[in-house]
């Protein structure tokens, strides 16, 4: 597998756990509950765009 490609899906599985965790930790703080499709929405969002911005990213830097 190209390293370019490797690098960006690790960044995607990484945005992913954070951005689940953050909300976790919110969630948990302020007591309000989002529901299950809003996460699972945000979370795929999340991580289908860091591996994408990564790419371009790390395109622009080569």
């Amino acid at each position: 597998m190209n390293p370019r490609v490797k690098a960006s899906l690790l960044w995607g599985v990484v945005g992913a756990l954070a951005f689940l965790v953050l909300l976790q930790g919110y969630q948990l703080v302020t007591g309000y509950r989002y529901s299950v499709p809003v996460i699972v929405g945000t979370t795929l969002v999340v991580a289908i765009g860091a591996p994408i911005l990564t790419y371009i990213a790390h395109g622009a830097l080569d």
